[in-house]
């Protein structure tokens, strides 16, 4: 048994995705920041498809290296082999879209961290340890790298890895035009013909666009140029045909590319073609090492490449396993997949990086996101108001101590100083929108009125919006209502920000054991599907229970809910948090004026030292983490 089902070898690159469609790149006004480079891609398409993949590769010691690692952390690739090159900057590429048939691209490689990769950097071991390896052409185009990748496949046969060649042709990367021309997929060298055709034998699997075989082959007649290369290797050539799609040989090469095993193809739009070939290569792998027939495996990268084709970017596009399995389930209802309500909520849904054990099953958040409730204490001023802000950020670290499943809630216009001081922390961070007590819901100023405040948003923040909504409100005041979480939850999600919708019915109006569930189920109904649910402690396991049943109905990939405080007394918390930990779905609490009320107000008129509010604080802040944690015990003892 292998630890791992695939490695990949060569390029990582941080992609710089031009955000504006339809323009040149000299006309750019804003980039998104994406992982980059095939191997890398693929690594990310083919976990998220629920292989166990691992990258070998080199970054820079420098942010966008560590930009890279922490990414592929986050989307499950074993980080073991991705080496930290003390000399050498991380490779970025300029992309863009500017038509269905242009897209142009820079890369900046020079002299890059993962050109430096060599024969050291391959472990045996680690080799050892995978069913898999794939490699892509470019490191193939310079001896040092090339060294490392053979070394890489003369080991995988030695241990009875299967091997696999992607042979992403670009001739700019093998020095064959100039900068300018990164969008160029096809120049003919024999040179280049000729090393790729010295290292085919290698492989059990080679794949590449019809051009991509051209040049392995050294003729441009597509049916001999795979003759050509069938003729130094036995692996099954897989030939991409665009929107024709794939065909796969094991044997001899027919008189026909029609005559080759083909899996369905899937006529959506073409938005984006730059990277389709590594969600291709993804779907193909699953297949190919889940032992699926080539029908099959064709079948999920064609799929793998729709997607990739009709969304923005390279690996934000690619499915995850479930998403892949809906789709082809359920087939095609716009073409446009990215404008699809139902496949964007599952995409996005099930690619967050997953709340496991030990991250964010257990959430323990200190709230001080509070700015009514502070402003109106004896002796507050906006200054004095951030300074304490700041000691609840010590509070919470001082408990916290670098352990997961802790967190806070700020604000941004009395806590900016705290905000940033918590930022990269480690802690959950979530910040709210609602302007304090506003019914109908209105937000901060500083979001503007398109909301356009959120595009400077830290990807990792929150947005929290408080909004107070009742079954029974006038039909004009929930419609007012809906529309602003409405925008607030599609410019949330536009920014790739996580969502968090707190509801208070009990403060507008009578409530019932049917209330909460009524309000849940009406914003699915209108097309909001919060990550995080923020509600109020019920005092009854059957409230819980309608309550957890109305999401978990809607959307079984939610985050899950925190409980709120509403400045209760510690010892009615731990009443509610008794009821609410029996369900899974109930994540931990999100509390404020418990733990800050006495210290702020004490702090506000000077009769505490600041470390004796730190002290309070952190004291009251751990004890309800020590109930919260004793409670979710007994519950899952009882689930």
């Amino acid at each position: 048994m292998k630890s791992l089902d695939v490695i990949t070898i060569g390029r990582s690159s941080v992609d710089l995705y031009g955000s504006q469609i339809g323009g040149r790149l000299e006309d750019m006004g804003s980039f998104s920041k994406y992982l980059g480079g095939s191997p890398t891609n693929m690594s990310t398409g083919t976990a998220r498809l629920g292989l166990k993949s691992a990258l070998i590769t080199r970054v820079g010691d420098e942010h966008m290296g560590r930009f890279i690692r922490e990414q592929l952390e986050r989307e499950g690739v074993d980080t073991r082999g991705v080496v930290t090159d003390p000399e050498r900057l991380t490779a970025l590429v300029l992309l863009g879209i500017r038509d269905r048939e242009q897209f142009p691209l820079i890369f900046y490689r020079e002299n890059c961290a993962d050109m430096a990769l060599c024969e050291e950097d391959i472990d045996p071991a680690f080799i050892a340890q995978s069913r898999c390896v794939t490699v892509t052409g470019t490191h193939l185009s310079n001896p040092q790298t090339e060294g490392a990748v053979l070394k890489a496949l003369k080991l995988a046969r030695q241990t009875g890895a299967q091997t696999a060649l992607d042979i992403d042709y670009r001739p700019n990367l093998w020095g064959l035009s100039g900068h300018g021309d990164g969008e160029n997929r096809f120049i003919a060298s024999d040179a280049v013909t000729t090393k790729l055709q010295s290292t085919l034998h290698y492989f059990d699997l080679i794949v590449g666009t019809e051009e991509e075989f051209h040049i392995a082959g050294g003729t441009t007649d597509t049916l001999q140029a795979l003759r050509a290369v069938r003729k130094v290797s036995k692996a099954t050539l897989v030939c991409k045909r665009g929107a024709m799609g794939a065909v796969a040989f094991t044997d001899a090469i027919p008189d026909s590319l029609d005559d080759g095993q083909s899996g369905p193809g899937f006529p959506i739009e073409v938005f984006n073609v730059l990277g389709a070939g590594d969600g291709f290569m993804s779907g193909l792998l699953k297949g190919w090492l889940d032992g699926e027939d080539w029908p099959t495996a064709l079948k999920y990268a064609n799929a793998c490449g729709a997607f990739a084709v009709s969304r923005h970017g390279c690996t934000p596009a690619y499915p995850s396993w479930e998403e892949l399995q809906f789709f082809l389930k359920r087939g095609i209802k716009i073409k446009a997949l990215r404008k699809d309500p139902e496949l964007e909520q599952l995409h996005w849904s099930t690619n967050r990086p997953p709340i496991s054990k030990g991250d964010w099953s257990d959430m323990r958040v200190f709230a001080f996101d509070h700015r009514m409730q502070l402003e109106e204490m004896d002796g507050a001023t906006p200054d004095k108001i951030g300074a304490f802000k700041q000691l609840c950020v010590e509070a919470a670290t001082k408990v916290s101590n670098g352990q997961a499943g802790y967190g806070l809630l700020c604000d941004d216009r009395l806590g900016r100083d705290a905000l940033d001081k918590a930022t990269g922390q480690g802690l959950w961070i979530g910040r709210p929108v609602e302007w304090p007590g506003s019914r109908p819901l209105t937000l901060e100023p500083p979001l503007g009125e398109d909301l356009g405040g959120l595009s400077e948003w830290p990807l990792a923040h929150v947005v929290k919006c408080l909004c107070f909504y009742h079954p029974d409100d006038s039909d004009e005041m929930k419609a007012e209502q809906e529309t602003m979480v409405k925008r607030l939850f599609a410019a949330s999600r536009r920014n790739r920000l996580e969502f968090l919708l707190e509801i208070i019915p009990s403060k507008v109006g009578p409530v019932s054991i049917d209330t909460t569930p009524a309000i849940i189920q009406r914003f699915y109904d209108i097309g909001i599907y919060p990550d995080w649910w923020k509600l109020e402690a019920f005092k009854s396991e059957a409230e819980w229970a309608k309550t957890v049943e109305a999401i978990e109905r809607n959307d079984a990939h939610t985050r899950g809910i925190v409980v709120l405080g509403l400045d209760a007394p510690a010892d009615e918390l731990a009443a509610s948090f008794t009821q609410a930990a029996k369900f899974e779905l109930v994540r931990g609490f999100a509390v404020g004026r418990t733990i800050f009320g006495d210290a702020a107000r004490a702090w506000m008129q000077g009769q505490l030292t600041d470390a004796e509010a730190v002290s309070k604080m952190a004291d009251k802040y751990a004890n309800l983490c020590a109930v919260w944690d004793e409670a979710r015990a007994v519950g899952g003892d009882n689930q």
